[in-house]
């Protein structure tokens, strides 16, 4: 790997592993989120009421509804830290390109929202009666790679968002609409792999995934620098 490249990748790691330092040593963040995730699960658990099989149906909705909004918990946090404390512009003087610090970002969140999801999976498993073990391998793929877009695109918005003063309300308004592709085709894809993929329907939703994530990964990466300097 030539030198440039092995730099900016350090530059990256630098910037995730300082937010996930500075969230391991709070755990502020990681508390309130799984508090809200595990929350939603169970009041929707109560709602759907004893039916196994309405549960089993609304399980993956459920199951996302609960990532995105756990997730845009997250992305509000992405840099309110910096802002705070106005270090974002020392950031920005951080050397080489600014793009490093939304990749380091997103690897942050993307390692932070996939460790939330490790322990909401499994109970989301136990609440609304799903056989996580056989749907495991093709259910992996599909929660790595819907969760790679909503990372990416949450943490670009919430770039965004973080100098506005209501940040909190404008987030979800600029994330919602453009994450209902992604949101529908992880619902499905998960509806297909817990149902054991009697149709094969699985493959077809991975790559509508895979689309959606290459498309607005590059999209956010070349417009980063724009909306910072805005």
């Amino acid at each position: 790997m030539s030198g440039p490249w092995r730099a900016e990748l350090g530059r990256v790691a630098a910037v995730a592993w300082k937010d996930l330092t500075a969230e391991r040593r709070t755990r502020a963040n990681a508390n309130a989120v799984l508090f809200f995730a595990v929350l939603v699960l169970v009041l929707f658990g109560f709602a759907f009421g004893p039916d196994a099989d309405a549960l089993r149906v609304a399980a993956p909705g459920v199951l996302w509804l609960t990532v995105l909004f756990s997730g845009v918990l997250a992305f509000n946090r992405s840099y309110q830290v910096e802002l705070e404390n106005g270090a974002f512009d020392v950031l920005l003087l951080y050397p080489g390109d600014r793009r490093a610090i939304f990749l380091g970002k997103v690897v942050a969140n993307l390692v932070f929202v996939l460790l939330i999801e490790a322990l909401v999976v499994p109970l989301a498993a136990l609440l609304y009666g799903l056989p996580l073990l056989a749907a495991l391998p093709g259910l992996a793929a599909v929660v790595l790679l819907a969760t790679l877009g909503l990372v990416t695109v949450g943490t670009f918005y919430g770039a965004m968002a973080s100098r506005v003063r209501a940040r909190e309300v404008l987030l979800p308004l600029l994330l919602f609409p453009i994450v209902i592709p992604l949101l529908v085709a992880a619902v499905e894809a998960t509806t297909a792999a817990l149902a054991g993929d009697p149709m094969g329907e699985v493959g077809a939703w991975i790559r509508l995934l895979i689309v959606f994530d290459v498309v607005f990964f590059i999209a956010c990466v070349l417009a980063f620098e724009h909306v910072i300097e805005e």
